[in-house]
């Protein structure tokens, strides 16, 4: 499996460490980047200080403990000429977690200004799974007519709204709720929280 991964600034961070302590337990490779206001909101969420998406890396890492199975290669969220910017790469899917409106907004009007958005203006293009992980309460008109351009431009919206059928008992099982639902649609068989068998 083969990923890219963007954090944009949105709050739910606990969403983006959750779903990367999960890829770390999984064979695979993963592009990673981070905008700043990501970075700054990881920082106030988790009560850390990280100035880059290698920071983030080494925080779950040393938070959880885990040795990692996957590759993870970081690029330069400015950097809109990076491999990853271009449809002549592949990857199997790419997710936005969390995504902020702003980024949202620009991704379903085809605005490439940094390289979250170019590379998932490629993911569209290309045909390729792109999963938003959406993090705002409430949605107004503006909102939702974005989220509704990116679904019908092919993108799956996965918000970050946990459900409690598994009888959650802290917020990492919350966090690895929405983990589990991606990895699902990517085609992974989770096991970070119970199917649920009726």
């Amino acid at each position: 499996m083969k990923l890219v991964v963007g954090l944009a600034g949105a709050s739910g961070s606990i969403y983006a460490a959750r779903f990367l302590r999960a890829l770390y337990e999984l064979e695979g490779e993963t592009y990673i980047t981070a905008s700043p206001a990501a970075l700054r909101i990881f920082s106030e969420e988790y009560e850390t200080k990280v100035e880059s998406a290698e920071d983030i890396l080494s925080f779950v890492e040393t938070k959880w403990k885990v040795k990692s199975k996957h590759k993870f290669q970081v690029r330069n969220f400015f950097d809109i000429g990076s491999d990853i910017a271009s449809g002549s790469n592949t990857w199997d899917g790419m997710v936005v977690i969390p995504c902020s409106m702003k980024t949202v907004a620009s991704m379903s009007a085809g605005l490439t200004e940094n390289l979250i958005e170019r590379a998932a203006d490629v993911s569209l293009k290309e045909r390729r799974r792109l999963i938003v992980v959406p993090r705002e309460t409430p949605y107004n008109r503006i909102h939702l007519k974005n989220l509704l351009a990116l679904d019908e431009a092919g993108a799956i919206i996965l918000p970050a709204s946990p459900g409690f059928y598994q009888m959650p008992k802290t917020l990492d099982d919350l966090g690895d709720f929405i983990a589990g639902r991606i990895l699902n649609l990517l085609g992974v068989n989770q096991t970070l929280f119970p199917k649920w068998l009726g």
